[in-house]
C-alpha cells in the first residue's frame, strides 16, 4: 500500500476566513500500518473561545507556549512532502490546510480523500458515520481524547485501513490505492456498487 498522509486540525472555529488552527496531527499509514507521527500545538495569536477549550481542551495559556504557526506549517509540510493527503470530513481539514499553507506561501499539490464521504460507501449500514462513534461501531482500538489532532488523526487512519481492509476481502481490490479512493467518494451508491462488482 502506498504512503498516505492522514491529518487532522484542531481549530478556534469552522472557517479559515475568520478562525485559525491551534494544532495539527498527522498519521502517516503505509503497508497496513502507521508508520509515523507528527503533532503541535500551533500559536497564531487567536483566541480560543471557552466552548472550544472545553470541547478540545486547548487552553489560550498552551497556546502562547507553543511553536508559531509559520514555523509548525513549514515542519509539517516538510514532514508529509508530496504524500496524498486523507482526513475524515476531509472538506474541513483541506479548508485549514490550504489556507494556513497559504499563509507560509506555500501551496498544496496532492488532492485530498475523505474518510467519511468513504465510510458512506463502503459502511453503509453503520448507525452513524461520526469518526469516534464509528470507530467504535467497527471495534478500532481507543487511541485517545476524542478532539486533539493527533488522536483523531490516528482514528481516522485506523479506520482507512479497515475501509482498505473492506475492499480486499469484501470486494476484492487488491490493488486499491488513493486515487480510486477520490474516485470512489464522489460516487452514487448505484455507482460504488457496479464499480465494486468489478474486482481488480
Amino acid at each position: 500500500m502506498e504512503s498516505i498522509a492522514v491529518i487532522d486540525f484542531e481549530t478556534t472555529g469552522v472557517s479559515p476566513t475568520q478562525a485559525r488552527a491551534t494544532e495539527i496531527g498527522v498519521a502517516i499509514i503505509e503497508d497496513g500500518c502507521i508508520v509515523d507521527r507528527y503533532q503541535s500545538l500551533m500559536n497564531s495569536g487567536a483566541w480560543v473561545p471557552p466552548f472550544i477549550e472545553q470541547l478540545t481542551g486547548i487552553s489560550n495559556a498552551m497556546l502562547r507556549k507553543a511553536p508559531p504557526s509559520d514555523q509548525v506549517m513549514n515542519e509539517v509540510a516538510d514532514f508529509i512532502g508530496e504524500r496524498p493527503l486523507l482526513a475524515h470530513n476531509a472538506s474541513f481539514d483541506q479548508k485549514f490546510w490550504d489556507a494556513e499553507l497559504a499563509r507560509v506561501r506555500r501551496r498544496r499539490a496532492q488532492p485530498f480523500a475523505c474518510s467519511l464521504l468513504l465510510s458512506r460507501r463502503l459502511l453503509p449500514e453503520a448507525p452513524s458515520h461520526k469518526l469516534g462513534n464509528l470507530n467504535a461501531w467497527v471495534g478500532l482500538p481507543d487511541t485517545g481524547r476524542a478532539h486533539r489532532a493527533l488522536a483523531d488523526a490516528e482514528m481516522a487512519a485506523n479506520l482507512t485501513l479497515h475501509l482498505f481492509g473492506l475492499l480486499r476481502e469484501r470486494h476484492g481490490r487488491h490493488q486499491a490505492d488513493h486515487a480510486f479512493l477520490c474516485q470512489l467518494q464522489t460516487l452514487s451508491a448505484a455507482k460504488v456498487r457496479a464499480l465494486l462488482a468489478t474486482a481488480c
